[in-house]
């Protein structure tokens, strides 16, 4: 059983440093696992390791028809349905895994940063700067995932996980019907609330940036200096 389904956390403030997404490598793929809540051993499963460098995996535990009486319910979270729609893909019974190539061409420039987490809210900002050669009408949408990163061997897991907590779109006119001037830079700074249960210490953040196709421009996701 996942010791993270259910653990509960009683400090409010936390003593994590700020941290950013400054001076990454650029990221060269974007994966998603998506793991039933009614599936224990797609959790604890061996797979392969997909966190080589250039790769930024994301985890999702998705809620199944049994609610609360599924075994990872406690750490399932809607966030991970309105992602599969957004994929075009049904939630999956046992593990869903897909695999987005980012273009090293002609991707917006992306900065995703947080601050100190206080209570159970991290602050997180992220940043998107278009490059010259999008065409009007090509919409973009952009999505900002607050993850903790779990370590292989821990909680049940024998490889690195990053679990979405939390999820946020920002509601920005990415269409045509802003002048480029106007739509050049984008700019988001909020509280960003994580589940109980979940380590402040072992929280981060992914964005990233896609077209109306589906396609993934740009991604990254903020690295923090090792706790003391």
């Amino acid at each position: 059983m996942l010791l993270l389904l259910g653990v509960g956390l009683s400090a409010t403030v936390w003593s994590q440093s700020s941290c950013n997404s400054d001076g990454q490598p650029l990221a060269l793929a974007l994966v998603e696992r998506f793991v039933s809540a009614d599936c224990v051993e797609c959790w604890s499963e061996a797979q392969p390791e997909l966190s080589q460098s250039g790769t930024l995996v994301l985890d999702w535990i998705v809620p199944s028809a049994r609610g609360d009486d599924a075994p990872l319910s406690a750490a399932a979270s809607r966030d991970a349905l309105v992602r599969l729609q957004a994929l075009g893909k049904t939630a999956p019974t046992e593990t869903l895994v897909t695999r987005h190539t980012i273009a090293a061409r002609g991707r917006p420039q992306l900065r995703v940063a947080q601050g100190l987490a206080i209570a159970d809210y991290l602050g997180a900002s992220i940043e998107v700067t278009r490059v010259k050669q999008r065409r009007a009408g090509q919409a973009w949408s952009i999505w900002l995932a607050l993850v903790e990163t779990i370590p292989a061997g821990v909680e049940g897991t024998p490889v690195t996980r990053n679990l979405v907590r939390n999820l946020f779109q920002p509601a920005w006119g990415l269409g045509s019907q802003l002048s480029k001037r106007k739509q050049s830079k984008f700019y988001e700074l909020r509280p960003m609330r994580f589940a109980e249960g979940a380590s402040p210490q072992r929280l981060r953040l992914v964005g990233w940036v896609q077209d109306a196709k589906g396609r993934v421009l740009a991604a990254a996701q903020t690295v923090c200096p090792p706790s003391e």
